[in-house]
């Protein structure tokens, strides 16, 4: 049996964030690309789902009507 330290991947839409550091926990990782992308603040975070040898934590928009 192999053991391999799978890795974790952030995405928004369709781009794919690296983790900026391992031993931050995923509201963390939220904070510092909230920066870059606003829309992330109020997104909803899902996962992770395990693809591959990777973790991927997703952000999606809230989607809502306004008004």
């Amino acid at each position: 049996m192999t053991v391999t330290k799978m890795t974790r991947e952030f995405r928004f839409g369709g781009a794919k964030l690296p983790d900026p550091n391992p031993e931050m926990n995923a509201e963390q990782v939220r904070s510092i690309y909230a920066t870059q992308f606003p829309e992330i603040a109020t997104a909803v975070l899902t996962g992770p789902e395990a693809v591959g040898d990777k973790l991927v934590f997703r952000f999606e928009r809230a989607i809502g009507a306004k008004g």
